[in-house]
């Protein structure tokens, strides 16, 4: 596993409260994968921040991707060669991590309505 633990910043923990109240998805994970899906479907490499994890907001690689965790991992793994991007664990752990909360505000900001399906209108950067 190439990643054992997802924590988040207390600025993505406050966009996915909003997010839970907009769309009524109460569980992290299922929020967590949208957002990254949305930030590896931009076409950009998301820019390098240092995004602290001071939210008590903690999950493992398993439970952000479900039964479903060996074609994240290969999503990111792809998206890291497309950016040109080492594939050792810190090099993935630093562009998940980057992928994930770029995504959670993209989706956060973003969204057309005010119900669940103003999700499926939101476009990548």
């Amino acid at each position: 596993m190439i990643i054992e633990n997802v924590h988040l910043s207390q600025k993505a923990k406050d966009q996915l409260i909003k997010l839970k109240r907009i769309t009524g998805i109460q569980n992290w994970n299922i929020l967590c994968r949208w957002g990254f899906c949305v930030s590896v479907a931009d076409g950009t490499a998301p820019p390098f921040i240092n995004i602290p994890s001071e939210s008590a907001v903690e999950m493992t690689w398993r439970v952000f991707g479900g039964t479903h965790h060996e074609i994240y991992t290969a999503i990111l793994k792809e998206r890291c060669k497309k950016d040109g991007i080492g594939l050792d664990k810190q090099s993935l752990t630093q562009q998940f991590r980057l992928h994930l909360h770029r995504g959670i505000g993209h989706l956060s900001e973003n969204m057309s309505s005010k119900k669940i399906e103003g999700m499926l209108l939101i476009r990548p950067c």
